[in-house]
């Protein structure tokens, strides 16, 4: 119902930055809560950041004050801003949205996946 394609993974040395965009399409969507994931040792995937439809965001301690989250409900884009990235953060990263479609007076709520960005992060 609704698609993310993700963008903007890369190499980079320790210290360094990235840019992620995720971008959503399909008809007839609204989208609420957006996040990036990766995976994490003991669970599939841990939520490193998530702004809601209103712009709060939440993000993982191991990420604060490194990156920065944040959309463009105009285009329905998810950006992720990684700042002084580490050897930790090496990860495949996973753009998420939580969506409504509404299809012939029934609305469908569902959440859309990205098909992960890889960041690698050299010492």
């Amino acid at each position: 119902q609704v698609q993310l394609v993700e963008s903007g993974g890369g190499l980079v040395h320790r210290g360094g930055s990235l840019r992620l965009s995720c971008v959503a399409s399909g008809n007839n969507f609204r989208i609420n809560d957006m996040g990036w994931h990766r995976p994490a040792p003991g669970m599939d995937r841990e939520l490193v950041a998530i702004v809601t439809s209103g712009g709060s965001t939440n993000y993982a301690d191991s990420v604060k004050d490194r990156f920065t989250i944040s959309r463009d409900n105009a285009k329905n884009t998810l950006y992720l801003e990684m700042n002084n990235l580490k050897p930790e953060d090496t990860a495949v990263y996973y753009c998420e949205a939580d969506y409504r479609v509404i299809s012939d007076g029934t609305v469908v709520v569902g959440r859309a996946w990205g098909q992960g960005a890889q960041v690698t992060v050299s010492s």
